[in-house]
């Protein structure tokens, strides 16, 4: 270790004792400095890792979500298919079955509509 032209002079104005003492306090304090350093780094990647641990959770929580609401979408839109279905179907029959008892009446009935949609589309 090499001394420099101050540290010469401070060793000169002042006793050995003293500028030992103080040369054991400069390294105290490096080696507070490098623990203060390595306690920090182990911090900082504690932190870090309990981050990412909660942006893990996180998405874990948003996909089980939106699973959970892209089936329940599924079934309703299953529901309503089924529904819509069973009312064409009911519809149908109804239809049919009015024909069946007033043939007639359903052919006036659709002549009506005819003349009347045809009255309308030529305005």
């Amino acid at each position: 270790m090499s001394i420099t032209d101050a540290e010469k002079a401070i060793k000169d104005t002042v006793d050995k004792a003293t500028y030992q003492r103080l040369v054991k306090d400069v390294s105290a304090v490096k080696d507070d400095i490098a623990t203060l350093t390595d306690q920090i780094t182990d911090a900082i990647n504690t932190f870090a890792g309990a981050a990412k641990k909660q942006a893990r959770h996180g998405y874990k929580q948003a996909r089980t979500s939106m699973d959970s609401a892209l089936d329940e979408a599924s079934e309703r839109g299953s529901a309503m298919l089924d529904a819509t279905q069973d009312a064409a179907v009911s519809l149908q029959e109804t239809v049919e079955d009015m024909i069946a008892e007033r043939p007639l009446t359903t052919v006036g009935l659709a002549l009506g509509l005819g003349f009347l949609i045809g009255v309308s589309l030529r305005r």
